[in-house]
């Protein structure tokens, strides 16, 4: 199953996001290693929302990454929540469909 863990960003979070990505960024890797983040990233034009792919039977890692992320921590993210997604194509679908 997937879910996809979304923030909302802060009108400062490029100005801000030096000072904490190295941290972030340890975290996010440290989850691809242990098998539950796929791909994360900022969407851009304009940057104001950050998407993170997690794979599993629950939300509890994209939960807990979320809580653990000090861009969250520290004002970078105003919102963050995290939705269930039906994959049905694709070579990591977790419910194929065709």
């Amino acid at each position: 199953m997937h879910f996809l863990l979304m923030y909302d960003l802060a009108p400062t979070y490029l100005e801000r996001r030096g000072e904490f990505r190295s941290e972030h960024l340890a975290l996010a890797w440290a989850a691809v290693e242990r098998g539950e983040l796929v791909l994360g990233g900022a969407l851009t034009e304009p940057v104001d929302t950050a998407v993170l792919l997690f794979k599993g039977d629950s939300p509890a890692a994209a939960e807990a990454f979320a809580n653990a992320d000090p861009y969250v921590k520290n004002g970078l993210v105003e919102k963050w929540r995290v939705r269930p997604w039906t994959t049905t194509v694709g070579a990591d679908a977790a419910t194929p469909v065709r």
